[in-house]
Protein backbone atom coordinates (compact mmCIF):
# COMPACT_ATOMS: atom_id res chain seq x y z
CA UNK A 1 0.00 0.00 0.00
CA UNK A 2 3.00 2.65 0.42
CA UNK A 3 3.16 3.17 -3.71
CA UNK A 4 -0.21 4.71 -4.04
CA UNK A 5 1.10 6.80 -1.62
CA UNK A 6 4.63 6.88 -2.51
CA UNK A 7 2.87 7.99 -6.19
CA UNK A 8 0.98 11.46 -4.75
CA UNK A 9 3.69 12.26 -3.04
CA UNK A 10 5.79 12.79 -6.05
CA UNK A 11 3.47 13.59 -8.25
CA UNK A 12 3.22 10.83 -10.14
CA UNK A 13 0.91 10.53 -12.78
CA UNK A 14 -0.03 10.46 -16.81
CA UNK A 15 2.02 13.60 -17.01
CA UNK A 16 4.90 13.04 -14.54
CA UNK A 17 6.49 9.20 -15.08
CA UNK A 18 8.79 8.43 -11.97
CA UNK A 19 11.14 4.91 -12.22
CA UNK A 20 11.70 3.34 -9.11
CA UNK A 21 14.75 1.19 -8.63
CA UNK A 22 13.95 -1.75 -6.33
CA UNK A 23 15.27 -5.00 -5.22
CA UNK A 24 13.95 -8.33 -6.00
CA UNK A 25 12.47 -8.76 -2.62
CA UNK A 26 9.38 -11.00 -2.82
CA UNK A 27 7.45 -8.02 -1.34
CA UNK A 28 8.59 -5.54 -4.65
CA UNK A 29 8.07 -8.77 -7.10
CA UNK A 30 4.39 -10.22 -5.80
CA UNK A 31 1.74 -10.42 -8.52
CA UNK A 32 -0.44 -8.59 -5.51
CA UNK A 33 1.58 -5.45 -6.34
CA UNK A 34 -0.42 -2.76 -7.77
CA UNK A 35 1.77 -0.20 -9.62
CA UNK A 36 -0.21 2.91 -9.52
CA UNK A 37 -0.28 5.45 -12.88
CA UNK A 38 2.92 6.96 -13.25
CA UNK A 39 5.27 4.49 -11.86
CA UNK A 40 7.57 2.14 -13.64
CA UNK A 41 9.59 -0.44 -11.34
CA UNK A 42 12.68 -1.22 -12.22
CA UNK A 43 14.62 -4.06 -10.73
CA UNK A 44 18.19 -4.55 -9.56
CA UNK A 45 20.14 -7.70 -10.93
CA UNK A 46 20.53 -10.44 -8.24
CA UNK A 47 23.26 -10.58 -6.05
CA UNK A 48 24.45 -6.78 -6.62
CA UNK A 49 25.12 -4.75 -3.59
CA UNK A 50 27.52 -2.76 -5.58
CA UNK A 51 24.25 -1.58 -6.96
CA UNK A 52 22.24 -0.80 -3.68
CA UNK A 53 25.09 0.41 -1.27
CA UNK A 54 22.80 0.85 1.89
CA UNK A 55 22.57 -2.92 2.07
CA UNK A 56 25.89 -2.96 3.28
CA UNK A 57 25.03 -1.08 6.64
CA UNK A 58 23.08 -3.72 8.07
CA UNK A 59 25.47 -4.98 10.28
CA UNK A 60 26.42 -1.45 11.63
CA UNK A 61 22.58 -0.94 12.63
CA UNK A 62 22.47 -5.23 13.85
CA UNK A 63 25.70 -4.01 16.71
CA UNK A 64 22.66 -2.27 18.50
CA UNK A 65 20.75 -5.44 18.99
CA UNK A 66 22.84 -8.80 18.20
CA UNK A 67 22.62 -11.50 20.83
CA UNK A 68 20.24 -8.68 23.27
CA UNK A 69 16.85 -9.71 24.33
CA UNK A 70 14.12 -7.96 24.03
CA UNK A 71 10.66 -7.67 25.75
CA UNK A 72 8.32 -6.27 22.95
CA UNK A 73 8.95 -4.70 19.96
CA UNK A 74 8.89 -0.88 21.45
CA UNK A 75 12.35 -2.08 23.15
CA UNK A 76 13.80 -3.48 19.84
CA UNK A 77 12.64 0.13 18.25
CA UNK A 78 14.09 2.40 20.73
CA UNK A 79 17.20 0.31 20.81
CA UNK A 80 17.56 0.82 16.90
CA UNK A 81 16.86 4.53 16.92
CA UNK A 82 19.67 4.70 19.47
CA UNK A 83 21.96 2.44 17.31
CA UNK A 84 20.77 5.39 14.24
CA UNK A 85 21.49 8.12 16.31
CA UNK A 86 24.97 7.24 17.06
CA UNK A 87 25.74 6.52 13.81
CA UNK A 88 24.17 10.01 12.32
CA UNK A 89 27.72 11.21 13.67
CA UNK A 90 29.36 8.82 12.32
CA UNK A 91 29.96 9.76 8.80
CA UNK A 92 33.31 8.05 8.31
CA UNK A 93 32.05 4.96 9.40
CA UNK A 94 29.07 5.00 7.04
CA UNK A 95 31.40 5.66 4.30
CA UNK A 96 33.70 3.24 4.50
CA UNK A 97 30.94 0.54 4.42
CA UNK A 98 28.73 1.97 1.62
CA UNK A 99 31.84 3.68 -0.49
CA UNK A 100 33.15 1.24 -3.00
CA UNK A 101 36.46 2.12 -4.80
CA UNK A 102 34.84 2.98 -7.62
CA UNK A 103 32.36 5.31 -6.45
CA UNK A 104 33.05 9.14 -7.17
CA UNK A 105 34.49 11.28 -4.74
CA UNK A 106 32.49 14.21 -2.32
CA UNK A 107 33.42 17.60 -4.40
Amino acid sequence: MALPHFAEQVGAGKDKRILLVLDKAGWHTSPRVKVPEGLELEFLPSHSPELQPAERLWPLSNEGVANRYFEDIGSLEEALVERCVALCGQPEIIRSYTRHHWWPEAA
